[in-house]
């Protein structure tokens, strides 16, 4: 026979154990706070803008669709060569780096918004101002370097890499973590609440040896407290003084 659970009982487990969950869920809650304020490295980014677009070769010169749609073609290229070894190398090479090429290429991004002839190249790491530098840096050698490789000179800045002077990190987000941590609290304090109920076989009321034996109940014997033993006595005490006073 399957046995099925009301919502009036999963209320009862749960407000049995209110406590344990709220204790899980706050400790999930502050375990995060702790980690992300003294153990995750704030990281910072800096991004630089240029746009693809062919040279005008005069005055007279007009915009041509299919230029327009080469140029967004091409930018895929263009996004493959500024995170290569070639181009890389020399950057770390100026800004003097303790870093690899490979290394470097994972803190940069490389993108460009709905298939834009605008590429933004993005740069993450711990120091804002290094985030900065090397964004710039590795636009300009780009620039520099373009022409050589597919003899074309098509690339124009159009904002620089800025921090600012009081930079905000973008990771770690504290307010995000700490809230999947309490969502994560509530989810593990409430499934340990039902394991520990469902491992709980002690007899607690006269329905569970009605559930455990299958026997009906004759009768109860009650709890006596001693509180109720020591008023018992001192009434008993208190009318045998009575009698004797009478």
């Amino acid at each position: 026979m399957e046995e099925t659970i009301s919502l009036q009982e999963i209320f009862q487990v749960l407000k049995k154990r209110l406590k344990l969950i709220a204790l899980i869920t706050i400790g999930a809650a502050l375990i995060s706070l702790i980690m992300t304020q003294l153990f995750i490295t704030p990281q910072y980014e800096a991004s630089t803008q240029f746009i693809v677009n062919q040279k005008d070769s005069g005055q007279e010169a007009q915009y041509d669709v299919n230029d327009i749609r080469s140029n967004v073609e091409m930018i895929n290229t263009y996004n493959v060569i500024i995170k290569s070894p070639r181009i890389l190398d020399q950057v770390i090479e100026e800004q003097s780096l303790n870093l690899s090429a490979s290394q470097l290429s994972n803190k940069i991004s490389v993108n460009n918004a709905n298939n834009s002839q605008v590429v933004s190249v993005t740069v993450t790491d711990s120091n804002p101002t290094r985030a900065e530098t090397i964004a710039n840096t590795t636009y300009e050698v780009f620039e520099s370097t373009l022409p050589d490789l597919m003899n074309v000179d098509n690339v124009s800045v159009l904002s620089e890499a800025s921090v600012g002077s009081n930079p905000s990190p973008v990771s770690p987000n504290l307010k995000l973590n700490v809230a999947i941590a309490l969502v994560l609290g509530v989810m593990v304090g409430v499934g340990l609440a039902f394991l520990l109920e469902y491992l709980d076989n002690t007899i607690k009321t006269e329905q569970d040896i009605e559930d455990t034996l299958g026997l009906p109940i004759m009768g109860v014997v009650s709890t006596i407290q001693e509180q109720e033993i020591n008023q018992s006595y001192k009434r008993k005490r208190s009318r045998r003084r009575d009698r004797i006073g009478a």
